[in-house]
């Protein structure tokens, strides 16, 4: 009998002590207070939630209490340019598992941005090619 309640105060407790010492760029859908305020009003419900989809999970292993931490999404934006690229897009990509969904999304949107290029490019080289066909004749 005793069980139920004590286990649902353990949730909670977790869900709570994990929300406060998670860093905010490993924070999902809503701000760190907006899940504190949820996971307080509703402890069960929202430590389940928290848990669920509000929390984002390191594939190297690394959580609140450990000393590795991830940088933030906005310092993840530094690749390394290499010289052989032309269009000057970033070549190496990040596992997508150690990036916030942000990131995530600015990521998809340089490849689109790179293939939109690289697409342009194509299309103004074959042009080229097709004037100086026509200028030999």
């Amino acid at each position: 009998m005793v069980l139920l309640p004590l286990l649902s105060l353990l949730l909670f407790l977790a869900a709570l002590i994990d929300i406060i010492l998670r860093d905010s760029s490993q924070v999902k859908h809503l701000p760190k207070f907006g899940w504190i305020i949820i996971v307080i009003l509703l402890p069960l419900i929202g430590s389940v939630l928290w848990f669920a989809l509000g929390r984002e999970y390191a594939s190297t292993g690394a959580g609140p209490f450990t000393a590795a931490k991830r940088p933030p999404a906005h310092a993840v934006d530094s690749f390394a340019r290499p010289a052989s690229d032309p269009l000057g897009v970033p070549v190496r990509e990040p596992s997508r598992g150690e990036l916030s969904t942000e990131a995530q999304l600015a990521e998809l949107e340089r490849e689109i941005e790179f293939y939109e290029r690289k697409a342009k490019v194509e299309k103004l080289q074959a042009e080229i090619e097709q004037k100086k066909r026509k200028a030999l004749e």
